[in-house]
């Protein structure tokens, strides 16, 4: 099992090609190419598996692109939960996968403000924040990813999603539906981007 962690990437390759100043291990394959994995902030890590279970896994919500991620789901995880909608979100308790960027930018399409309780969130509103996390998602896999820093898709490639961006790394800009100011806010250290006309 393999942890990417924020900035890793597998590649296969010849074997014998040298090893870049952040690769860390390579799988070596019969046919003389291997897996090779690079993370320059080394949060990533390599586990072997006896089954299908380990520890890291066991507490991870549904993936986000799956039937078991729905409005209701949502709706009854969060009754009664203080915490912001938008930490909520990227709690991969609840759901893994939904980071930073994605949840900004799922949050304004949804129209539901980051900062709301998640527990004051009406189910119809979480139907629209699942159907917005499963677009941007599926849109940001056909772009190949959101590179801003160092982000490379299994090819080597950056990822284009950035150029789709409503929200994230906008803030003091007009929003791009009503032209009010997106405002920034500080949730759990990271950034959120939110327009306080749009989403309510």
């Amino acid at each position: 099992m393999v942890h990417l962690g924020m900035s890793g990437s597998l590649r296969i390759m010849d074997a014998s090609s040298p090893p870049l100043f952040h690769d860390h291990w390579d799988v070596v394959l019969d046919d003389g190419r291997c897996l090779r994995y690079n993370d320059p902030r080394r949060f990533g890590s390599l586990h072997w598996l006896q089954s299908d279970n380990h520890p890291l896994l066991d507490h991870l919500g549904p993936e986000p692109l799956s039937s078991a991620f729905n409005a209701d789901y949502l709706y009854n995880l969060s009754r009664g939960r203080k915490a912001s909608v938008k930490q909520f979100l990227m709690d991969g308790k609840v759901v893994v996968g939904v980071g930073n960027i994605y949840a900004n930018e799922a949050l304004f399409m949804a129209g539901v403000r980051p900062d709301r309780a998640a527990g004051r969130v009406s189910k119809d509103r979480y139907q629209r924040v699942v159907e917005r996390v499963k677009a941007i998602l599926q849109g940001a896999i056909a772009q190949g990813g959101t590179t801003l820093r160092d982000f490379v898709n299994s090819d080597g490639q950056p990822g284009y999603f950035a150029q789709q961006l409503q929200v994230y790394g906008r803030a003091n800009q007009a929003c791009r539906i009503c032209a009010v100011t997106l405002k920034e806010i500080r949730q759990n250290n990271r950034s959120t981007v939110f327009c306080p006309k749009c989403q309510r």
